[in-house]
């Protein structure tokens, strides 16, 4: 299993109990390394913050990478001058990624080539809220986790809105299509982004809700 720390700014692989620093995120994350796909070739594509959450920097005005860590932990730039690369998604076909550009507000596609690297950058979807975890169904639709929106949204290429999952009472940060038909939307729910805070409240939840058409890809 590979973990990020985003404070460290480091890929752990944890196997047979132990933990091991699987690559150093340093020379492509400049601040709060963050969301995390991982395709069916062991490659990791791990994005980055690119701010500080306490906003003494501007969000907007900042640009940050997502890194490609090889399976035998060498490390790369996928890509750059993202806003804030957040969820992540790779096709059931493997040959397309796409990251929610959180600052942005939209969804950004990627091909992928046979060694990892990303080309044909283009724009997903534009949307009206600041995505956070996303993941794929059969349809090549979106859901996303709204952040300051109505809670999860489904999402065409092209932008249009074809479902929704209302979240009362929170935010939403992640969202995941699982269960043994993957029709299960499970959706990570809280009441702030901000650690020290959420540590406190103790409110962070998983919701869930049956969808008509099952998850692909990954994750």
């Amino acid at each position: 299993m590979l973990v990020v720390s985003r404070v460290d700014l480091c890929l752990y692989r944890r196997h047979g109990g132990v933990l091991t620093r699987h690559a150093d995120l340093r020379p492509v994350h400049s601040i709060y390394s963050n969301d995390m796909v991982v395709d069916r070739h062991g490659r990791a594509y791990v994005g980055s913050v690119g701010f500080d959450f306490n906003f003494n920097t501007t969000p907007n005005s900042i640009g940050s990478a997502l890194a490609l860590v090889h399976p035998d932990g060498r490390l790369e730039t996928a890509a750059s001058d993202l806003k804030c690369p957040n969820g992540t998604a790779v096709t059931a076909d493997g040959r397309t990624l796409i990251v929610a550009e959180s600052m942005a507000r939209r969804l950004t596609a990627f091909d992928i080539g046979a060694d990892g690297k990303l080309s044909n950058r283009r724009v997903f979807a534009e949307l009206d809220y600041v995505p956070d975890g996303i993941c794929l169904d059969e349809e090549n639709c979106v859901w996303v986790a709204a952040v300051d929106g109505p809670g999860v949204i489904r999402v065409a290429e092209g932008g249009e809105i074809r479902d929704r999952v209302a979240i009362v009472d929170g935010m939403v940060f992640a969202c995941v299509l699982g269960g043994a038909d993957r029709r299960t939307l499970m959706i990570c729910a809280g009441v702030t982004h901000h650690s020290d805070e959420a540590i406190a409240a103790r409110a962070g939840r998983i919701e869930f809700a049956r969808v008509a058409v099952p998850g692909a890809g990954l994750p």
